[in-house]
C-alpha cells in the first residue's frame, strides 16, 4: 500500500453538512484506494475510490464494513488539490445540487415574488417597484436563474434607510432591489425547513407559526412557576455586527450545496449605499431583507443553547432576550 493523496471527505445529509476531516488515501494500483473515515458515524469506515485518472469525477462505494451511503461521488478540487466527497442522490441527480434545484423551481420562485409582492415595501437602489418587477421578471428569469446556477448571481449593494429610535439614535436598515428580496425570500423558503428544527423553542421571533403574543405567555408562564426576577437584554447594533465568517461556518453545518453558500454569502457582502456612495459590507445582516431574520436566528442558536445548558428559563425575540431567575435562587 502506497500513499497516494489527501482527500478532504465531507459527511452529508439530505439536511446538509455533519463534519469535514483531511484523510490519507493509500492504493494497491491506479484504479481503487481504501480510505479510513473515522468520526463520522461514530466508528471506522472502510469505502473504495475508484480513481478516472483524470483528476475529475470519480465515485465511492462503500464496502461490506461500511456504513456509510451506497454510492459517493468524488469531485477534485483543483484548487485544493483534494478531493470532496458528497453523497449522491438516491433518485440518480447530483446529490449537491437538490436544494439548487428546490430554490430555482418556477413554483418556488412564483412563491417567493408573491410574498414580497404581498409586503410591499420601497425600492432598492435601481427604484423599480414590486408592481414594475413582475414585467422585469418575467423577461429575465432565465438569465437570472442562470447566473444562480453558475454561482454569477451578483445582488445590487442595498440602499441605507434610518430610521429614527423613540429613545434617541437611528435604527439602521438595508432596503435591497425587489429582485434581490425575491431571491432571498426563495432562499428563505428552501432553508427554512432545515434550520427549523435545530433552532430552541425559547427563540419565537421571525418564525413560522410563532409569535409575540406566544412569547408573551411563555415569559407568563415563566412568572407563575416562580421565576421573578428578569434580565432585560437588547444585543446592541446586533444586526449591523454578525461576523460572516462564523455565521457561516453555522450555515455550512447544515447545508454543504456550494452553490446555495455561494449566493448567501454573495448577499452578504453586496455591500451598502449611502448618500451615493457605495461602501463594502464586511460584517453584518442588514435589516430590511427578507434573508436578513433566518440568518439572525441561525447566528443566535448557539447562544440560545448555552442559555438552555445553564438552565435559564428564558424568552428570545429576534436580538431581545429575557432570562428570568426564581426569587428563591436568589
Amino acid at each position: 500500500m502506497r500513499q497516494v493523496d489527501e482527500v478532504k471527505v465531507i459527511a452529508l445529509t439530505r439536511g446538509g453538512l455533519i463534519g469535514e476531516q483531511v484523510l490519507v488515501v493509500t492504493t494497491n494500483d491506479e484504479k481503487s484506494a481504501e480510505v479510513i473515515v473515522p468520526e463520522i458515524t461514530g466508528k471506522d469506515q472502510t469505502a473504495v475510490v475508484f480513481d478516472d485518472g483524470k483528476g475529475g469525477k470519480c465515485e465511492m462505494q462503500q464496502t461490506e464494513q461500511s456504513g456509510l451511503p451506497d454510492r459517493w461521488r468524488v469531485e477534485h478540487e483543483k484548487d485544493q488539490e483534494a478531493h470532496s466527497i458528497l453523497p449522491a442522490d438516491p433518485t440518480g441527480k447530483d446529490g449537491a445540487s437538490y436544494l439548487l434545484e428546490e430554490l430555482i423551481s418556477d413554483y418556488n420562485l412564483d412563491e417567493a415574488y408573491q410574498k414580497v409582492m404581498r409586503s410591499g415595501g420601497a425600492p432598492g437602489i435601481d427604484n423599480m417597484t414590486v408592481k414594475e418587477a413582475e414585467p422585469y421578471l418575467e423577461e429575465h428569469k432565465q438569465e437570472i436563474v442562470a447566473r444562480i446556477v453558475k454561482g454569477k448571481y451578483k445582488p445590487s449593494p442595498v440602499r441605507r434607510v434610518e430610521i429614527p429610535k423613540p429613545d434617541g439614535g437611528v435604527r439602521l436598515l438595508g432596503v435591497p432591489t425587489v429582485v434581490d428580496r425575491v431571491i432571498q425570500q426563495a432562499l428563505v423558503q428552501v432553508l427554512t425547513p432545515i434550520f427549523e428544527p435545530t433552532f430552541s423553542d425559547h427563540s419565537f421571533g421571525f418564525r413560522p407559526g410563532r409569535s409575540a403574543h406566544q412569547a408573551i405567555m411563555c415569559a407568563k408562564e415563566y412568572f407563575q412557576e416562580g421565576y421573578n426576577y428578569v434580565v432585560d437584554i437588547d444585543l446592541a447594533k446586533y444586526f449591523d455586527t454578525v461576523n460572516h465568517d462564523i455565521l457561516m461556518d453555522m450555515v455550512m453545518m447544515q447545508v454543504g450545496e456550494r452553490p446555495i453558500i455561494r449566493l448567501i454569502r454573495a448577499f452578504l457582502k453586496s455591500g451598502v449605499m449611502a448618500e451615493g456612495i457605495v461602501l463594502p459590507t464586511e460584517e453584518g445582516t442588514p435589516q430590511g431583507g427578507n434573508l436578513s431574520p433566518l440568518l439572525s436566528n441561525i447566528y443566535l442558536t448557539r447562544f440560545d443553547k448555552l442559555l438552555e445548558a445553564r438552565g435559564h428559563k428564558f424568552v428570545r425575540y429576534a436580538d431581545d432576550c429575557a432570562p428570568r431567575r426564581s426569587i428563591l435562587a436568589a
